[in-house]
């Protein structure tokens, strides 16, 4: 090997002894603050403290025991960031194309084919400052429904035995045996 091979070996080899290749770990603990830190076992047994990067918009605090992926910025496992995590525990079964966010808990938006939209949850709070508005044909529920305001119906209104207006009519006509109609009338 001649001396220019042997200095660029030498001088690549000193390089990759300050690098640290992206490695696996198991979550231990979250440390919530502005941001997420973690403190984390890596494959090997050591401990490991890092950040927890996530897409903005998006924010997670995986349970102990998930997995994550890590990089080592610079090459040093003290400023170390978590790329990716995972915890197939929890996470649910998918068909190719499926899109779901879930949790330890058994909630879980899941986004099927079909078009199909599931939200699985004990109790569901929106927080809406103006209106929400549904643009469908059909809005069926299997429970009762409260309301704490008022109710309009731009359409008929109708139970198991008949719609209001057959109601109005069979009010409006009714006359006592003979006396007045009903004043005002419905």
């Amino acid at each position: 090997m001649n001396n220019m091979a042997r200095l660029v070996r030498d001088q690549v080899a000193r390089v990759m002894r300050g690098f640290r290749l992206p490695f696996r770990a198991v979550s231990a603990r979250n440390i919530h603050g502005k941001l997420i830190g973690v403190q984390m076992e890596g494959l090997s047994g050591e401990s490991v403290s890092g950040e927890l990067f996530q897409h903005y918009g998006f924010s997670s605090a995986p349970q102990p025991g998930a997995e994550y992926l890590v990089v080592a910025v610079g090459g040093k496992s003290s400023h170390s960031v978590v790329v990716a995590s995972e915890d197939g525990r929890y996470r649910l079964k998918l068909r190719d194309g499926e899109v779901s966010l879930y949790t330890d808990e058994g909630d879980y938006v899941h986004m099927k084919r079909g078009r199909v939209i599931e939200v699985v949850t004990d109790d569901l709070v929106f927080k809406v400052k103006n209106k929400v508005r549904f643009e469908t044909p059909l809005v069926e529920m299997s429970g009762d429904q409260h309301t704490e305001g008022s109710i309009k119906a731009d359409g008929e209104i109708a139970d198991h035995t008949r719609a209001m207006k057959k109601d109005r009519d069979i009010y409006n006509s009714h006359d006592h045996g003979g006396g007045a109609k009903p004043s005002p009338l419905q």
